[in-house]
């Protein structure tokens, strides 16, 4: 069992940066394939971004690709999102995601561990 808590989140106004963090506990993290998810009102869940266990699997969402930098330490059971540049169509709850592989994906079902997700607002 591996538990996500997300951080990072709040905020901010177009063009800026947030760097959100997801903090794992439980089992080995460097063992799971990770992702970003985000929700907004209204919308379906939508893939930001995945990395694998290494890091020399990594893919990005159209919409944030150029923009949003995804990473993990797994010394520190750590994975991260860098955002930059953002847009109010990036406003979202944004959740991380981790799966019983080394691999990544861009597949939400995919995913067998989740956070509680973390706000990210971004104003006009």
């Amino acid at each position: 069992q591996v538990q996500l808590v997300e951080s990072g989140g709040g905020l901010v106004q177009a063009g800026g940066s947030l760097r959100l963090s997801c903090a794992a506990s439980g089992r080995t993290f460097g063992n799971y394939g990770m992702g970003w998810f985000r929700q907004a009102p209204g919308k379906e869940r939508e893939f930001v971004a995945t990395i694998s266990w290494g890091g020399g699997m990594i893919y990005y969402g159209d919409s944030v690709k150029g923009r949003f930098t995804i990473s993990r330490d797994n010394a520190k059971n750590t994975g991260y999102l860098q955002m930059n540049s953002l847009k109010p169509e990036d406003t979202a709850v944004y959740h991380c995601a981790a799966r019983r592989s080394y691999t990544s994906s861009r597949h939400y079902n995919e995913y067998d561990y989740w956070g509680q997700g973390t706000q990210v607002t971004v104003s006009s």
